[in-house]
């Protein structure tokens, strides 16, 4: 895995108040980076220091090894979090002005914006003014604005707000595809399970500086507890007198547990096998929402 777009170091204050610290995480090329954090927590401040809208106090950002310079950033694709697009036009108007400001020509603009409002479902209402259109197909004609000059990166921030389940698929889809081609795509969204299904790497940051990064299967692996589920026939409540085991959850047959050494979940499985069938039992792997709430503690 190739790291094309690193951060490193870079801290940044406003008014006297530090909003980022030594912030420091890769983007590594075909793969999604899913950036997680609360309101206020530095996602957006990042982003845009990474576009070059704001400069760090200290730090720097690099692309392919290299200070990222202003020719590098003409061939990002950025999508903000508030919707910049002009009311008054029509989203092929503005995906075609677009197209045509990062150095398309006309035809090859007109031919590639409809392309794209097709592909996020738009193509019907391409010519209605954008002000008339509901808050998910706005979304839908920023993406298309962030995709039309077919960028090298991909930079989104909360690019499923406003969605319906239907069009987060769409959108998936669509980013699913750039990393395929070898894009690196960067995201934030507040929308865990979203996060979860969607990214290859995850990036948590908390009060500005990030509390855990790498990719996802690594960091619930990094958080993953000595934790149980099982179900039996009957009443798994005797699991409360197994030496070492501490019950989590009781629901009937259903149980989750944990074990403390030197107990280990093959000597609760045996006990459970000599009271009968086991219909099933696992390790509990934790959730972006649990890990989320475990770094920021």
């Amino acid at each position: 895995m190739t790291s094309v777009l690193r951060l490193d170091g870079v801290d940044r204050s406003f008014g006297g108040r530090q909003v980022l610290k030594d912030v420091s995480f890769d983007v590594t090329a075909g793969r999604m980076t899913g950036f997680v954090g609360g309101n206020g927590a530095g996602k957006t401040t990042t982003m845009r220091i990474i576009l070059g809208v704001l400069a760090p106090d200290a730090g720097q950002v690099t692309w392919r090894g290299q200070p990222l310079a202003r020719e590098a950033r003409a061939r990002f694709g950025y999508m903000p979090e508030e919707r910049g697009l002009y009311p008054k036009m029509t989203p092929r108007e503005q995906v075609v002005h677009l197209g045509r400001l990062y150095g398309l020509d006309a035809a090859g603009a007109r031919r590639r914006t409809d392309a794209l409002l097709e592909r996020v479902g738009l193509g019907e209402r391409a010519d209605d003014l954008l002000e008339t259109l509901s808050l998910g197909n706005q979304q839908r004609a920023q993406i298309a604005a962030a995709l039309v000059h077919d960028p090298e990166v991909l930079i989104l921030d909360e690019p499923f707000s406003g969605l319906d389940p239907l069009a987060v698929d769409m959108v998936v889809t669509v980013l699913r595809e750039r990393a395929a081609a070898g894009a690196p795509v960067l995201f934030s969204s507040h929308q865990l399970d979203v996060v979860e299904r969607l990214c290859d790497d995850l990036v948590l940051i908390a009060g500005g500086t990030i509390r855990a990064a790498g990719a996802r299967e690594e960091l619930r692996a990094a958080y993953t507890l000595p934790r149980f589920s099982i179900v039996v026939d009957g009443d798994a409540g005797w699991l409360r007198d197994q030496p070492g085991v501490r019950l989590v959850d009781l629901d009937g047959a259903r149980a989750v547990f944990e074990v403390d050494p030197p107990a280990d979940d093959q000597a609760v499985l045996r006990a459970a096998l000599d009271r009968g069938p086991v219909r099933a039992f696992g390790p509990v792997t934790p959730s972006l929402a649990e890990i989320f709430r475990e770094v920021n503690q």
